[in-house]
């Protein structure tokens, strides 16, 4: 007989009591406080998962069956529990789901989710994705795994599958960061090696390299979070970043290009110089090398543009696929073909494997390796000549010198990427002990150095003197417009490189998050909630349900206001007409997208209409008009309010008043009432802003964690000092939401004395004007002194996250971004105007691409738009600035490593973002943002063409005249007539007098009227001067 099946009952106080104890006991495990038992039995962890499969016999005794019988008295296969600080989450079927639903009893019930499996794969993989998120929410993402436990069966197979594609994004992200920290240490190394060799110090190879190694485990982490390459290096655990080994550092024709290489002890030499350096970021390393040159030859230039060369080769060599041994001897066979007479000198290896461990021998890039690469690998790529000869050398030292360039790569399915980017240029490792005007020779004999170490490759143009009188000397220095455009090329390149890799691995995740998502509203709930009134069969309108109740064939049947698109009244004779319009798929409801309709093929009600003689249905149609409006109210506040989170608590000095405070300034955005000053204190995690004289206080205080840039803007040239706080996430100020908070203080205001900031009684007698000018200066020096203080201890408080960045007035230019021309001004990280509200803060790092609109000849401004990194983002449009400007906003566009295009028209950024995020893969693959290029190139084709017809229609005008002192309007040259042939004789043409009355019969024509005597004295003196 077949077994019955057994009613399984949980008792849910015992869940509830035994849970509630082992969350206590987790959350209170990482801190310091908790007892030597406690965080030995947790480790530290954050949260625990406990996955079990199918249950097996021979496997009886587990702790995670354990842990199932410990809190539910059952064993249940095919269940996921995390356990988390704060809640717990179940994944089971859909029947079992059903038993779990008994825990929800009882006075004290421990917070909890119960997540339903279905036989919908897709369906289970977004709940073990959540899951994921859950476990990695948060600053600390420690997770406890039952790794001795034997799991198996379909369920385990599909989470383990979710959990290893997690991982591998996990070493990614991992590898990633530790070669972002890689090259900015090379970046502060390169710094660190100009300054060193432009002061004449003298330095071991020894010591710079442990100077270097230093830096990684100071407090002072300022050199990191300057850097471009460490955008998101508020995430970076700098306790579990360590070096790989020393840096290795030589110089003076001494090289060594071996594993076991170290740095001497010989000083360092201001010629080649080789750098290596690895760290190693949560135990995945990293690696880059660079080399310095130093006053280089032209054959020492050319040599490392080959070698560049040969690493772009290796570079799409190595793919998925391919053998190693292979990949080396077509590289080879490369050198040789291209420059054999370095053949000799190439490195026998190109690099090995790298992970958790540094060299993975079984991996190395040589001839004689037979392994075959696979998509996801990382490399460290090895290219490098080792001791050539150097016939131009000035010392004995630079005799022999070697070349290297070092990076860390990823194999891909096509080609490789490059995970250590940047200083591999010429323009960046290359520069220039002499000055412009000095010949080598004279540079040899030479003893006083330049003071001022430059880019070789940015000496020309420094002055207005020529540096030479002859044209064939200069052919070989590149112009300035001919060094942008390559960088900018080379930026185009990159950022089509970073679009691919970006969208392609990511094909399915479009911007289906940024999309409508449907949302359903209930009126009432059961039939008793409806209105007493609902009997008597009229139109009702519920503010309360936010419902309009309609009479239907003798049924009164609720419509939410929602579903309401707009209502319409009209009379004719004793009827009044009301009509109900609602929405329905396919209507336009607005400049936004449509509404979305959970079933947009079901049957839908387009409109009602109702006619009555009775007068209150005036007041119905009143009564529905406030309700939409109120709704669209709150439906506006609750889309505003919805990337609020939720902040930690300002931690306050306890005991005493803060020290470190700035007194009377004011606050922008204002609060509602009167404008009194207040005082900013700093805390122990943030800031906070209160005034003595009222009882108004910020909506939120600042917390550092939630800074993003924080600008000291100086009162030079401006009335009023400031500090300005841009934040990551909004927060409430007063009763609105803003991510711009400003504190500022006026300087112009002479009215009040510095002895106690109150009005003076007395004013005297005019002022000497030298004696008020010297005290204004001083009181826009004291003011400036003491907010950049401030801004500089707000930055010491927060412990690196916070960097104070000021405003380059002298490369600022005019523009409008809102609805007047201000004064727009670069900093270093970010474009901002900050005098007036409304406030901009365009962060640099979060640039795409910017577009330069309406440039074309005889406008007097053009356009400027950026394109963020996260297209759902709107563009930003600055418009009218200046034609005069445009060259200097290209310079700073292209210093700051911004790709930029530029075009005559104004084009519908809208529609193309749209177009974009459809589908970002396939953007991409059809050639990204080179559109704009080609655009441009098509308009300036057509312009081209234009002109010419143009050029050619003024020149057959210019022949028909016979005077170069024509001056005649439109019309009177549309009266001219000729053949305009240069075989034609003076006396065939017409006379001056001639052209006088034609001119004046086109002017009465135009104007309808007749000239008088005057123009008739004006036509006398044309003539005297004609004569």
């Amino acid at each position: 007989m077949p077994e019955e099946k057994v009613e399984i009952r949980l008792d849910a106080d015992v869940f509830h009591k035994r849970a509630r104890h082992f969350l206590s006991n987790l959350k209170s495990s990482p801190n310091k406080e908790a007892s030597d038992e406690l965080i030995q039995a947790f480790q530290g962890v954050n949260s625990i998962l406990v996955v079990v499969g199918e249950l097996r016999e021979e496997y009886p005794y587990q702790k995670s069956t354990a842990i199932q019988q410990w809190l539910l008295g059952y064993e249940f296969n095919d269940t996921l529990i995390l356990f988390t600080p704060d809640k717990i989450h179940f994944i089971v079927k859909e029947k079992k789901a059903e038993v779990f639903e008994q825990l929800k009893q009882g006075d004290r019930q421990v917070p909890f989710e119960i997540h339903k499996r279905s036989k919908d794969s897709s369906h289970n993989q977004t709940l073990f994705e959540q899951i994921i998120s859950k476990i990695s929410e948060g600053e600390q993402k420690r997770v406890g795994l039952l790794l001795k436990d034997k799991m198996s069966g379909n369920f385990v197979q599909e989470w383990q599958n979710v959990y290893n594609k997690f991982n591998q994004n996990f070493e990614e992200k991992t590898t990633r960061m530790a070669c972002k920290i890689s090259t900015a240490m090379m970046y502060r190394f390169i710094n660190v090696v100009s300054s060193v060799i432009d002061e004449e110090k003298e330095i071991t190879h020894e010591q710079l390299s442990e100077d270097m190694e230093n830096m990684l485990y100071t407090k002072d982490e300022k050199w990191l979070t300057s850097q471009k390459s460490l955008q998101d290096v508020r995430i970076v655990d700098f306790s579990r970043t360590d070096v790989c080994y020393a840096p290795i550092i030589q110089s003076g024709g001494v090289y060594d290009f071996k594993p076991s290489a170290q740095s001497n002890t010989d000083k360092l030499h201001d010629g080649t110089i080789l750098c290596s350096l690895g760290v190693r970021y949560k135990s995945y390393c990293s690696n880059i090398g660079r080399t310095i040159l130093i006053d280089p030859t032209k054959e020492q230039e050319k040599n490392y543009e080959f070698l560049l060369d040969i690493q772009r080769r290796t570079l799409e060599l190595l793919k998925d696929g391919q053998k190693i041994g292979d990949i080396y001897s077509r590289v080879m066979n490369f050198v040789k073909n291209k420059r054999s007479d370095l053949a000799d000198k190439f490195v026998k290896s190109l690099g090995h494997g790298m992970g958790i461990e540094f060299r993975e021998s079984a991996y190395n890039v040589n001839q004689k390796n037979t392994k075959v690469l696979k998509a996801g690998m990382v490399l460290n790529l090895f290219i490098g000549f080792l001791d050539l000869e150097n016939p131009k050398a000035s010392d004995e030292k630079s005799k022999t010198y070697s070349l290297w360039v070092i990076d860390t790569v990823k194999v891909g399915n096509n080609s490789s990427q490059l995970l250590t980017e940047g200083n591999r240029t010429l323009d960046s490792i290359c520069f220039s002990l002499k000055d412009d005007n000095e010949s080598d020779h004279e540079a040899k004999e030479t003893k006083p150095r330049s003071k001022a170490l430059e880019n070789k490759r940015n000496t020309t143009r420094k002055s207005a003197v020529l540096r030479t009188k002859f044209r064939s000397e200069e052919k070989d220095d590149e112009s300035q417009d001919q060094r942008r455009k390559k960088h900018q090329e080379q930026l185009a390149a990159r950022k089509q490189a970073d679009g691919l890799a970006r969208f392609s691995e990511k094909s399915n995740e479009k911007t289906s998050q940024h999309k409508a998502v449907f949302r359903a509203f209930e009126s009432y709930k059961r039939d008793t909630a409806l209105p007493k009134e609902v009997k008597d069969l009229k139109i009702i309108v519920d503010s309360k349900s936010e419902s309009i109740i309609l009479p239907v064939f003798g049924f009164a049947v609720p419509f939410h206001i929602s579903t309401l698109k707009n209502v319409n009244k009209s009379e004719e004779g004793e009827y009044v007409y009301l009509r109900l319009n609602f929405m329905t798929p396919g209507q336009a409801t607005g400049k936004k997208e449509d509404n979305p309709f959970d079933d947009p093929n079901a049957n839908f009600i387009r409109a009602f209409t109702y006619r009555s003689t009775d007068p209150l249905l005036s007041e119905i149609y009143k009564k529905i008009i406030d309700l939409k409006k109120a709704a669209a109210k709150r439906e506006t506040e609750r889309k505003e309010m919805a990337d609020l989170i939720a902040q930690d608590k300002l931690i306050e000095i306890k005991g005493r008043r803060p020290t470190q405070r700035l007194s009377d300034v004011f606050v922008r955005p204002g609060l509602e009432g009167k404008r009194v000053p207040g005082e900013l204190e700093i805390h122990e995690n943030g800031l906070r802003y209160h005034s003595h004289r009222t009882t108004q206080k910020l909506g939120n205080d600042i917390l550092f964690s939630n800074i993003k840039h924080l600008f000291f803007q100086p009162c030079d040239n401006e009335l009023i000092v400031l500090l300005h706080i841009h934040l990551n996430n909004p927060i409430i100020h007063g009763k609105k939401k803003t991510k711009d908070i400003q504190f500022y203080r006026e300087a112009s205001d002479v009215q009040f004395d510095e002895t106690g900031n109150r009005k003076r009684k007395y004013r005297y007698g005019d002022e000497d004007e030298l004696g008020a000018e010297q005290e204004e200066r001083r009181r826009r020096a004291v003011l400036n002194r003491e907010f950049k203080t401030f801004a500089e201890k707000i930055a010491e408080a927060s412990e690196g996250r916070v960097d104070v960045d000021i405003p380059f007035r002298e490369i600022g230019f005019q523009g409008v971004p809102f609805r007047t021309n201000v004064l727009l001004q670069p900093t270093t990280e970010c474009l901002v105007h900050l005098t007036d509200p409304p406030f901009l803060v365009v962060p640099l790092p979060e640039i795409e691409i910017a577009h330069l609109e309406r440039v074309q000849f005889g406008l007097k401004n053009f356009d400027l738009v950026f394109i963020f990194k996260d297209y759902s983002r709107p563009p930003v449009h600055i418009n009218t600035i200046p034609m005069n400007q445009l060259e200097n906003v290209k310079d700073w566009l292209d210093s700051v490593d911004i790709n930029f295009y530029e075009g005559t028209q104004n084009l519908n950024w809208a529609q193309i973002m749209k177009t974009i995020n459809s589908d970002p893969a396939d953007f991409f693959e059809q050639g990204g943002w080179s559109f704009l290029k080609l655009h441009s190139e098509n308009e300036d084709s057509a312009a081209s063409s234009d002109s010419a017809s143009e050029y050619m229609q003024s020149e057959d005008s210019y022949e028909e005249s016979s005077s170069d002192d024509s001056s005649l309007d439109e019309d009177a040259s549309d009266v001219s007539t000729g053949s305009g042939s240069e075989e034609s004789s003076d006396e065939s043409a017409p006379d001056w007098d001639e052209h006088e009355e034609k001119a004046r019969r086109a002017d009465e024509r135009k104007h309808g009227t007749k000239k008088g005597d005057d123009s008739d004295d004006d036509r006398v003196k044309s003539k005297k001067y004609r004569r």
